[in-house]
């Protein structure tokens, strides 16, 4: 799964994706946003994604690939109150799966990496938008739906100092053939390989890039001082109001502080709090900090409100 220098399609421009306003006479129903969800912590965290979805009017279809094992029987367990709130309330396909594997790697290996890659299978609509759900979404991402025709489209993995594409939002054109592709490189994957290392390995001599501002932004962005790859493409310059003002999907990355349903202590949250900028005229600005905790605590409120399901409850 070498890649060389990196993949090729990363020395092209990221597309130029259409304003809506474009797309008149789409069939909205030939394209789906798309999550899957191993266990029912992050079941909730998907259906989450779609309770934005509807909440905003996000007009193409939702899919949610889900173990085949888990009940649609609401009064016994989590997963089924949860499946059915996706599908009666967010207008959510339910796609029961079987949870891809790799013989030679333990579950927690592969399990949550490999199995969204069954997305590629989905052949039920011509373009499917593949997020993680361990992220927020801001305001729909349509109009990527629109961009030109591709295998593949993802930004690029901005915040890495050797060129990649993100695998944590996927434009994707479903395809048996593409898919026998990706099982041939899971079943030869090695400890460590994971579904962005398949994907970069795949497509990233076919593919197209999709602008990482303002799809593909890590909450980490903020606690740093040097914003220059985040800003690269642009005007080269940070300011912090825009870039939250823009942002349409934020994935939580801020190691070691837990991903935003698992309870943190004080000293993992101090450890990685964004600090306040010193502003234009000497004053200070913590509006970045601001949106980082507003993020988390916003996070953990619609997590409760929607599944009913308090920190850590798994």
């Amino acid at each position: 799964l070498g890649l060389g220098s990196g993949p090729k399609c990363l020395l092209n421009p990221p597309v130029t994706v259409p304003e809506l306003g474009s797309a008149e006479g789409v069939v909205w129903s030939r394209f789906a946003y798309v999550q899957y969800v191993t266990t029912p912590g992050y079941l909730c965290n998907a259906v989450m994604i779609f309770e934005a979805l509807h909440r905003m009017g996000s007009r193409p279809d939702r899919l949610l690939m889900y173990p085949s094992t888990y009940s649609l029987d609401k009064s016994s367990k989590m997963e089924g109150f949860l499946l059915l709130k996706a599908r009666d309330e967010f207008g959510v396909t339910l796609v029961p799966i079987d949870v891809l594997t790799n013989k030679d790697l333990s579950y927690q290996q592969w399990a949550s990496s490999y199995t969204k890659l069954l997305a590629f299978n989905q052949t039920t609509h011509s373009r499917l938008l593949l997020l993680d759900s361990d992220a927020t979404l801001l305001a729909p991402l349509d109009e990527l739906f629109l961009t030109p025709p591709s295998r593949t489209s993802m930004p690029r993995a901005y915040w890495l100092p050797t060129p990649m594409l993100a695998s944590h939002i996927i434009l994707l054109t479903p395809s048996a053939t593409d898919f026998s592709l990706l099982l041939t490189a899971i079943s030869h994957a090695k400890l460590g390989v994971y579904d962005m290392e398949i994907v970069n390995a795949v497509y990233g001599n076919d593919c197209l890039v999709l602008p990482h501002r303002p799809y593909a932004l890590l909450s980490g962005e903020f606690r740093g001082w040097n914003h220059d790859r985040y800003v690269q493409g642009g005007d080269g310059a940070w300011d912090v109001g825009e870039v939250i003002r823009e942002a349409k999907y934020v994935h939580f990355s801020d190691d070691p502080r837990p991903k935003p349903w698992v309870e943190a202590s004080e000293r993992e949250i101090d450890s990685v709090r964004p600090i306040c900028d010193l502003g234009p005229g000497g004053h200070v600005d913590c509006r970045g900090r601001d949106f980082w905790d507003w993020l988390y605590e916003d996070f953990q409120q619609r997590r409760m409100d929607i599944c009913e399901m308090s920190l850590d409850e798994t």
